[in-house]
């Protein structure tokens, strides 16, 4: 998956891509969860949820009722990177459970570590254009692709970013899928 990863993202072109792959193979974006105890929470999750919302997305965008025009490396970097937030976000901490037997054991678990407290899409918008540039799609789609679980009180500020960026809602839905209907 890693390799796969990988090699989408050197379609794309922009000036920095490489730096940005660089950094990505410099944290633990590969080996971390998707979440501490939701969706993908194992080792590895991130990448596969990663992937799995480009191969949902690609998709909704070729088959969507509404043709919605999105550029090849739109369609590449929006989904793929959706989270990068997440990469150095999480470690392993231990606790007592009783194991099958019933016997009390130190198992590992998921928890946050957010040294860079800066919100979870906008978190990822500011981490990629440290690299490249990203179009206002691109950054709308990244930005608001939790949607309507972000605060109510940014609901009209989400449909209004869906309605001048469809991609943004086809992102939403696509990673939506990704954690329901396959849970990474």
């Amino acid at each position: 998956m890693k390799e796969e990863f990988l090699e989408l993202l050197r379609q794309v072109k922009r000036d920095g891509i490489e730096d940005l792959i660089n950094f990505i193979k410099k944290t633990d974006f590969f080996t971390a969860p998707a979440s501490t105890k939701f969706h993908g929470s194992y080792e590895g999750g991130l990448l596969e949820h990663s992937l799995k919302v480009y191969e949902i997305l690609k998709h909704k965008v070729e088959t969507n009722i509404e043709k919605i025009e999105v550029n090849q490396e739109t369609l590449i970097l929006v989904p793929l990177l959706h989270d990068i937030c997440k990469a150095n976000f999480y470690k392993v901490d231990y606790r007592n459970a009783k194991n099958e037997l019933g016997v009390w054991e130190k198992v590992p678990y998921y928890t946050v570590d957010d040294t860079i407290p800066y919100g979870h899409g906008e978190k990822s918008v500011m981490m990629i254009t440290e690299y490249i540039k990203l179009t206002p799609e691109e950054k709308y789609s990244i930005r608001w692709h939790m949607g309507f679980t972000e605060p109510k009180e940014l609901y009209n500020t989400i449909g209004s970013a869906f309605k001048k960026y469809p991609l943004a809602l086809l992102m939403h839905e696509a990673d939506l899928e990704a954690t329901y209907f396959y849970d990474i």
